[in-house]
């Protein structure tokens, strides 16, 4: 189904961003999506959310959910979760772990990467003969709705382009996001100045939901928090939409004796 399939591609592949990047979240910092697919107005949602980790000193964790809602779940069931570990200092993705559930279908994986030996783990706990170590080419991972939420600390111009590296469960290939152009949208939290960013695969045969003529935008608002407003993903039949609509800024940092203290 391909509802399933726009959860799948919004919250379990995967895509690469430049060494040395800030984290594109902050703890305490959280997005929920409305997710509409032909006339289901609250088809699905999707959540995704910050926090630092109990006894894992400098690392950062984002968790996502997706899941259908409503009449659409009543009719297809579908629920996933996903649980990064991020390096604080470079930005980097250390660990992914994905679970899914759509009716009788179930898929557990995860991935570990080292940079150092230019390899990551896939582990399929549901089906381990497809385990294995795999290369990494240059780039670091990271999964594609944080990577679409990465876009917005690049600042790309308007017309301008920047190369990633994707992975979708254990393939790789490489896709281009382009800034396509501005557009005014409003929504729940009210109106924004957007940049339309679309990434396209250029520098090789078409594969995925690519292959099948696919398309993914993403609007980034153009005030200074550049949130994420609204994901959208083409297929040949039908589209879905991911629309924000609750937003949580990051937590005041903390000092040593754990006060909250301001932003500077």
């Amino acid at each position: 189904m391909r509802f399933a399939l726009l959860l799948a591609v919004l919250g379990l592949s995967a895509l690469s961003a430049p060494a040395q990047q800030r984290p594109v979240l902050q703890p305490g910092e959280s997005f929920a999506y409305r997710v509409g697919w032909g006339l289901f107005y609250g088809a699905g949602e999707i959540k995704i959310a910050a926090d630092l980790p109990a006894g894992q000193p400098g690392r950062l964790r984002v968790r996502t959910t997706t899941r259908t809602r409503g009449l659409a779940h009543s009719i297809y069931e579908f629920e996933a979760a996903a649980e990064s570990i991020f390096d604080l200092a470079t930005g980097r993705l250390l660990f992914i772990s994905e679970k899914s559930s759509a009716e009788t279908k179930h898929t557990e994986t995860r991935r570990t990467f080292d940079y150092q030996e230019h390899s990551f783990r896939y582990t399929d706990t549901l089906r381990p003969e497809r385990s294995r170590a795999l290369p990494l080419p240059s780039g670091e991972p990271l999964d594609l709705i944080t990577s679409l939420l990465q876009t917005r600390t690049w600042n790309l111009p308007l017309g301008g382009h920047r190369d990633v590296l994707a992975v979708f469960d254990d393939e790789l290939y490489e896709l281009t996001v382009y800034a396509e152009r501005y557009e005014e949208i409003t929504t729940s939290l009210g109106t924004f100045n957007t940049l339309v960013l679309v990434p396209r695969m250029e520098k090789g045969p078409p594969k995925g939901m690519f292959k099948r003529g696919s398309t993914v935008r993403v609007w980034i608002s153009q005030d200074e928090r550049h949130l994420p407003v609204r994901f959208k993903v083409d297929f040949k039949f039908g589209a879905g939409t991911a629309t924000l609509t609750q937003y949580e800024p990051p937590a005041p940092p903390v000092i040593a004796d754990h006060a909250p203290v301001p932003h500077p």
